[in-house]
């Protein structure tokens, strides 16, 4: 495959530097935007078909088509894996046969993350696979790390990893893990071997640019969503 996928441009040449306070608030100041109603009735049928399944969960957050999810259910048969996105169209592009232990859920993640956390569920393994960056300064608050919802992505636990073709993401999302967990995740260069796990993933690679993969080990810790 060729490809020319554009590098990652931003003025940013460092981490941001209101991001230890907006992690601050994160974690001290209550988020109230109330949770929409397609997201519950997703997430009532995601719980259903978990309970069946009786396996160990992996969320796929921001599957895009639906590529990685596929993936994970293959290589990690043992457990129940489930793909959440945004979009209708994205989730709706032919991509092969859903495997038995996958499922492709519609619905916005800061509702879908809030509601597995009252939940309880704690899932085995967590991939935010090559989120859109919001590369400009003044979009922090758009990146998962500077978003309210922050601390229920951290407080749901479990094996976290994700990946980037812009390093200062996820260092970053280092940085405020750290932060609300206490945790020391590690950054290192992502090298994919066998099948990619996203369609960026392999564009980015067929294009030169550098990948990255950050991995943490989270305490589930409903607690620190402040209520």
């Amino acid at each position: 495959m060729h490809a020319n996928s554009r590098a990652i441009v931003t003025q940013q040449t460092a981490p941001h530097e209101d991001l230890s306070r907006r992690v601050s608030r994160a974690l001290t100041h209550p988020w109230r935007k109330p949770l929409a109603s397609h997201t519950r009735i997703a997430f009532g049928a995601a719980r259903t078909w978990l309970h069946e399944q009786d396996k160990p969960l992996i969320l796929d957050a921001g599957c895009g088509v639906g590529v990685s999810t596929r993936r994970l259910a293959a290589r990690f048969p043992g457990h129940a894996v489930i793909g959440i996105d945004r979009s209708a169209d994205r989730l709706s592009r032919e991509h092969g046969e859903l495997p038995d232990n996958a499922l492709l859920v519609r619905a916005d993640l800061v509702d879908f993350w809030r509601l597995a956390l009252q939940e309880g569920w704690q899932p085995a393994r967590h991939y935010l696979l090559y989120p859109n960056p919001y590369p400009k300064a003044s979009h922090l608050k758009m990146r998962w790390h500077g978003h309210p919802v922050f601390p229920a992505l951290a407080g749901l636990g479990g094996e976290l990893e994700a990946r980037s073709n812009w390093r200062l993401y996820l260092e970053e999302l280092a940085l405020a893990l750290a932060q609300a967990t206490g945790c020391e995740p590690c950054l290192e260069p992502c090298e994919p071997s066998g099948e990619y796990l996203t369609p960026f993933e392999h564009k980015y690679h067929a294009s030169g640019q550098p990948l990255w993969r950050l991995t943490a080990t989270l305490a589930h810790r409903p607690a620190l969503l402040p209520t």
